[in-house]
């Protein structure tokens, strides 16, 4: 995926069960962050700065979801252990996570493994990619994703 590129469209569960649709999100621009899995250290970090600037997030009109490779019910574990204000999507098949290119090689240990490498995609009320944060460290992730929908003006409030 590249910016300008249309974001492809998915439905996935969130944390409750409830289908989420980008479709259904047009009109909105919508923050997908990527994390390798529920209730990990760095997971835990990354959803926790976003919680901390979620009302902040907010003011700029944007939707922010996270997406990771668990089970709506492991999502709900992780979503009510750290109070994560926004909807967590489950991508158990990583149908998503291939749609968006962020299946790749990762080093595990010293194993090269195939997983979801942390990445952050801003997508335009019209469904094109405004921005991409590839390969995102967890800490000041978010006040990154703040600061870039604060600057980028296209963000209506």
């Amino acid at each position: 995926m590249n910016i300008n590129d249309k974001a492809p469209d998915f439905t996935s569960l969130d944390e409750n069960g409830k289908e989420i649709s980008l479709k259904r999100l047009r009109g909105k621009v919508v923050v997908l962050y990527f994390y390798p899995r529920a209730d990990t250290p760095g997971c835990t970090v990354e959803a926790c700065e976003f919680r901390d600037t979620y009302k902040q997030m907010q003011k700029t009109g944007a939707v922010l979801l996270g997406i990771s490779p668990d089970t709506p019910q492991a999502q709900k574990k992780f979503q009510e252990k750290f109070k994560l204000p926004f909807s967590l999507l489950a991508d158990a098949d990583k149908k998503v996570a291939n749609a968006f290119g962020v299946v790749q090689e990762k080093n595990m240990y010293g194993k090269k493994v195939m997983g979801v490498v942390r990445s952050t995609f801003v997508i335009g009320p019209d469904g094109i990619i405004q921005h991409i944060f590839p390969k995102v460290k967890p800490e000041g992730h978010a006040a990154e994703v703040l600061a870039y929908l604060k600057e980028s003006g296209k963000v209506t409030s």
